[in-house]
């Protein structure tokens, strides 16, 4: 079975996790996934210093939701806009669980995969770089470390993953951690998910 019909199976199992209060505004962002000789990638984008939040840190492109539009379709423009990928070249393959930001909102991630060549074109204000990430990265522990940090009012565990000589870590590492802790694509057997 292909990488995108593991990954949507899963999905189709999957019991998400929704946050239907405690937020003071919705924001989604896309996970998108992509496959390039033979190995899968996530597309992340590193934010520039002008950004309002999060300056300099890297993250899935999204963004917040507008007045009337659904959170997949926040996902898809805030992708098209940031790197310039149109929606009509993405798939999506199902929504993952809810998260509260550090801002108090509530993010809505999507999984997004896109066939075939695509060419980035980035949104100079919003993104500084545009990076390529093996799934490989992630599924390495000894690329990962985690601290124990005092985050919006409480204790919280916070993720870290080493990349080149970038550090992916917050929200955008834990839901990649618990996307590979819930499916871990390219595997034959997968854990309980729930």
């Amino acid at each position: 079975m292909d990488l995108r019909k593991q990954i949507q199976n899963q999905f189709a199992q999957l019991q998400p996790r929704r946050l239907t209060a405690g937020y003071s505004r919705e924001a989604a962002v896309l996970m998108p996934i992509f496959e390039h000789e033979g190995e899968s990638y996530f597309l992340l984008t590193r934010r520039t210093e002008e950004v309002s939040t999060h300056k300099g840190q890297i993250a899935f492109p999204g963004g917040m939701r507008h007045n009337g539009e659904s959170l997949e379709s926040t996902a898809l423009r805030e992708t098209f806009e940031e790197v310039g990928i149109s929606p009509d070249r993405v798939e999506i393959l199902g929504r993952f669980h809810d998260y509260k930001s550090i801002t108090g909102h509530l993010v809505a991630p999507f999984a997004g995969y896109i066939q075939g060549k695509f060419a980035i074109v980035r949104q100079a204000t919003e993104v500084a770089e545009v990076l390529r990430v093996p799934f490989a990265v992630f599924m390495d522990p000894g690329r990962m470390r985690t601290e124990r940090m005092h985050r919006a009012g409480t204790m919280m565990d916070v993720y870290f993953y080493r990349y080149e000589r970038h550090e992916i870590w917050g929200l955008t590492a834990h839901i990649i951690k618990d996307f590979f802790d819930a499916f871990r694509p390219g595997q034959t057997r997968y854990p309980e998910s729930g």
